[in-house]
């Protein structure tokens, strides 16, 4: 029987190695679905483990099996996303990104490199499990349609199937050292919303002989809110927020057209597409009460996260043994959305949360900002415990 010791050992035999991985995956960031060099690493680094990959799934996906002792008895899958963010760095770092514009500013490189380690650690382990853990390398985990769900069209799931899968993530606002996690919903839907109201442009001081897209569409903006305020059940989370406003050239010019570029997101399926019908509607109505109209566009996202609530059990139950109760946290629902949820829809799934921050070395800045960096002791938590959940998922 394989002890939690015995996995804390070896994550911490290959921690400087996998820091080192880490390290150059984040100097060297690709955007999303553009991670070929990234995939290209990572089958090299497969290989050297005497692991042979399954390249080109989805275009820029990875996967590879680990097979234990009998290997059809149960299967768990393990999951990495590998894509950065159109994103300056600022921080001042020997692997500083070397790609202008491009940064590793939300833990990916972190999740590939402690996959590469879990799967180093399990590698070493096969002859004393049973079962197979399959290795997904994602891409575009940032942009939609969400690579997992082209990963999924592409066979990720299939051959073998696994009965679990899971998915790790840094969190800064957890102090490293800790692990997060939470049964059942967790993470938002998320979808893209796009406005193009149309007007009639025309002299800023003759507005009586034009329509001005600008003033329809700051009233579309205050009653699209009331689509939450007057229709949202209170008990499910939702949020409609409009992060973009371009229209005009000039302060004397009324436009003919002004874009809006909103974000909607919420944690319940049925709710979630009525909601895209009432934005519809009222964004329409009040612009042609207006004597205008608006365009609606919504780009459905990323489904809503889903925990299933005996694989988090699970994994709650091993994390308790691998660094003890006091140091596991419980997770709030995030209105945040995460591409992971496609494959809770499709099999069991946890995806919990691997503390990062340390605020003496600077790590607790959030997520997508050019200051984003992790505490790098998480990585040998990270990567022994990833080895770890999978082997108690696989009944060990």
């Amino acid at each position: 029987m394989i002890s939690a010791e015995q996995v804390k050992s070896l994550a911490a035999k290959h921690f400087e190695s996998i820091v080192a991985i880490r390290r150059h995956i984040h100097a060297h960031p690709e955007l999303s679905f553009e991670e070929h060099e990234t995939a290209k690493y990572v089958a090299e680094q497969l290989r050297k483990l005497g692991i042979e990959p399954t390249e080109g799934v989805a275009d820029t996906g990875i996967t590879a099996l680990i097979k234990g002792k009998n290997p059809d008895t149960k299967v768990v899958a393990l999951r990495g996303d590998m894509d950065a963010l159109p994103i300056q760095e600022e921080n001042d770092v020997p692997y500083k990104s070397t790609n202008d514009g491009v940064m590793h500013a939300c833990g990916h490189d972190v999740h590939t490199a402690c996959l590469l380690g879990a799967a180093t650690i399990l590698n070493e382990l096969k002859d004393e499990f049973e079962g197979t853990i399959k290795l997904v390398f994602q891409p575009g985990e940032e942009k939609n349609p969400g690579g997992a769900s082209l990963m999924i069209k592409a066979g990720a799931l299939e051959n073998p199937r696994p009965a679990a899968m899971l998915g790790q993530h840094v969190l800064p606002y957890i102090p490293t050292g800790k692990l997060g996690f939470r049964s059942g919903k967790y993470m938002a839907s998320a979808d893209e919303v796009y406005l193009t109201v149309k007007g009639q442009g025309g002299h800023a001081a003759l507005p009586d002989k034009a329509i001005d897209p600008i003033v329809i569409a700051a009233q579309i903006i205050t009653a699209l809110q009331t689509v939450i305020s007057r229709n949202a059940d209170p008990k499910i989370p939702t949020v409609l927020t409009f992060g973009a406003i371009h229209g005009g050239s000039a302060q004397n010019i009324i436009p003919n057209e002004v874009k809006i570029d909103g974000t909607f997101r919420a944690l319940d399926e049925d709710w979630r597409f009525k909601a895209h019908d009432l934005i519809t509607k009222l964004a329409t109505s009040v612009a042609e009460g207006m004597g205008g109209s608006c365009d609606v566009n919504i780009d459905v996202g990323y489904p809503f996260l889903h925990n299933d609530e005996d694989t988090t059990a699970i994994a709650r139950a091993a994390a308790c043994e691998y660094i003890g109760e006091e140091n596991i946290v419980d997770l709030d629902l995030w209105l945040g959305a995460e591409d992971f949820a496609y494959y809770s829809h499709e099999v069991p799934a946890c995806f919990y949360r691997l503390g990062t921050g340390n605020e003496a070395k600077e790590t607790t800045f959030g997520a997508h900002t050019p200051r984003f960096n992790v505490d790098e002791d998480a990585i040998e938590l990270g990567i022994g415990f990833m080895a770890w959940n999978a082997l108690k998922q696989l009944g060990q």
